[in-house]
């Protein structure tokens, strides 16, 4: 990949910036249109603002008029490599997330890319689902704040560490799955969660269940721990979007 030894670094101070503040809007940087316009949709789909650029001049450009919240950066490109691209922007945002598309699949250039501070590398031909839990997962690690390990509402209790679950002092017997569930409702309470979200996040992008069985679970989460399952109010349904957990 060589030193960042290019028209557009040499000469520029690097003066450490922090990262940007999650504004939703994802850097795509590759060549190829379709891939350009596949990738696009995908992000737009999931409620983000997107940006595309064909070359790593252009990338690092738009990085500096506005970081974005994330980048998803192909290795080969025109005018400047995607290693240097990743070399030179985690130089100065360290906490970026950049998540690396690539036609390559030698682990030597990933093992590389990963040594340059990018945060995760998906191969092409790549499944949707798996690069969009990718980025989502590299944005959680680098905004993350800390999740309550204790949380109440009505006659519940949860003790996420010690994976217990109470209403009115008496434990509520959860499985694995139904618990994973639950706990990623609690920690992102307030928002809306998609049927697919919940499918990256609790069962993993690799191995996927239909839609039907995040349905089912939300429906045994309130059989479970609301007071009236048929009128929920901890557990919402978001028509035509996915569900919704409120204190």
């Amino acid at each position: 990949m060589g030193n960042l030894a290019t028209p557009f670094g040499l000469g520029r101070t690097v003066t450490p910036v922090p990262a940007a503040k999650p504004n939703g809007r994802i850097l795509v940087v590759e060549d190829d249109p379709a891939v350009q316009k596949a990738l696009r949709r995908l992000f737009e789909t999931e409620g983000y603002s997107v940006e595309t650029q064909s070359d790593g001049k252009s990338a690092i450009d738009s990085f500096h008029a506005s970081p974005p919240a994330a980048m998803v950066l192909d290795l080969r490109l025109p005018k400047v490599s995607g290693g240097d691209v990743c070399k030179e922007i985690k130089a100065i945002s360290p906490t970026l997330p950049i998540v690396v598309l690539s036609a390559a699949s030698d682990v030597s250039d990933k093992v590389l890319l990963l040594e340059l501070g990018a945060d995760d590398y998906v191969t092409k031909p790549f499944s949707p689902r798996e690069l969009l839990a990718r980025v989502r997962a590299a944005l959680r690690h680098t905004t993350r704040v800390p999740e309550a390990q204790v949380v109440s509402f009505d006659d519940i209790t949860a003790d996420f560490k010690k994976m217990e679950v109470k209403r009115d002092g008496k434990a509520v017997v959860l499985t694995a799955q139904e618990f994973k569930t639950f706990q990623f409702l609690v920690h992102n309470a307030e928002r809306v969660i998609s049927r697919d979200e919940l499918l990256n996040e609790v069962w993993g992008y690799q191995n996927y269940p239909s839609t039907r069985t995040v349905d089912n679970h939300i429906l045994k989460l309130r059989q479970k721990l609301e007071k009236d399952p048929s009128s929920p109010v901890h557990f919402r349904t978001v028509h035509g979007m996915g569900y919704k957990f409120v204190r």
